[in-house]
């Protein structure tokens, strides 16, 4: 079993008060909480937050949810601290979803979680879903993932990777895989990744979970065949809300 720790923050440049959008009368911070309670793995669903509008939000639907710092380079960093305010064991999974993902499968988290029951000596893991889209191969919205035989990261980046030199056929170029931004870790190595220093293709991509490898640690590669859409800007909103009522959901 897993903590699943959500980190969500007000402040956002393209959309304002964004985790408390509301998606077909839901808070959105709610539907992505709601997801992860159903997961089979999850033992604790909390959400890390440093505005006290999200925290009473949670408590209202009946959520848990703890106060964390505003001066925090990072989602994993707010889960870091959540995850030592919530005194987890130094072995315990601890899992971190992104609050603006609020149609996601649960059955993902599942999938996530399960490589540290095959290996114990495990220190992180995320997903990845292969795409459908080719025209998203290009788009630096969506992040692409590379790993090696073993599903080990190899790298994470908006560009297209691999980069087809000789090839302009879409049909011969190999699988693209999306990096959906799940992840687990111990908590031990958790603590780790907060205290080192951000990594120069971090700061240069915007994607923290290169801070990792950069570092020189490993991040193991689960793929899961269910896409988690997400929300960037207002305009997508009416795409999930889309999505939900084509799928029964409420």
């Amino acid at each position: 079993m897993a903590t699943i720790i959500i980190p969500s923050r007000i402040g956002s440049k393209r959309f304002k008060n964004k985790p408390l959008a509301i998606i077909a009368g839901k808070p959105m911070i709610q539907r992505v909480y709601e997801q992860a309670v159903k997961s089979k793995s999850s033992s604790r669903v909390i959400v890390a937050t440093d505005d006290k509008q999200i925290f009473d939000t949670i408590k209202v639907f009946g959520g848990e949810a703890v106060m964390t710092s505003a001066e925090l380079r990072s989602g994993t960093d707010r889960v870091a601290e959540a995850a030592n305010i919530l005194k987890l064991e130094p072995d315990e999974v601890v899992v971190n979803i992104q609050g603006d993902q609020p149609v996601f499968n649960s059955m993902v988290l599942d999938e996530l979680v399960l490589p540290f029951k095959e290996n114990t000596e495990l220190d992180m893991a995320t997903l990845a879903v292969k795409f459908k889209d080719k025209t998203q191969i290009t788009n630096p919205k969506d992040v692409k993932i590379i790993f090696d035989k073993n599903h080990f990261a190899i790298y994470f980046s908006r560009a297209q990777i691999p980069f087809p030199r000789d090839s302009k056929d879409n049909d011969s170029l190999p699988d693209y895989y999306k990096h959906l931004g799940f992840y687990a870790y111990k908590k031990n190595f958790l603590d780790k990744i907060s205290m080192l220093e951000s990594g120069n293709y971090e700061n240069v991509e915007k994607l923290e979970q290169l801070r990792v490898l950069e570092h020189g640690f490993k991040i193991k590669v689960s793929i899961t065949e269910h896409d988690a859409p997400g929300v960037d800007i207002p305009e997508d909103i009416k795409r999930i809300e889309q999505y939900l009522k084509e799928n029964n959901l409420n």
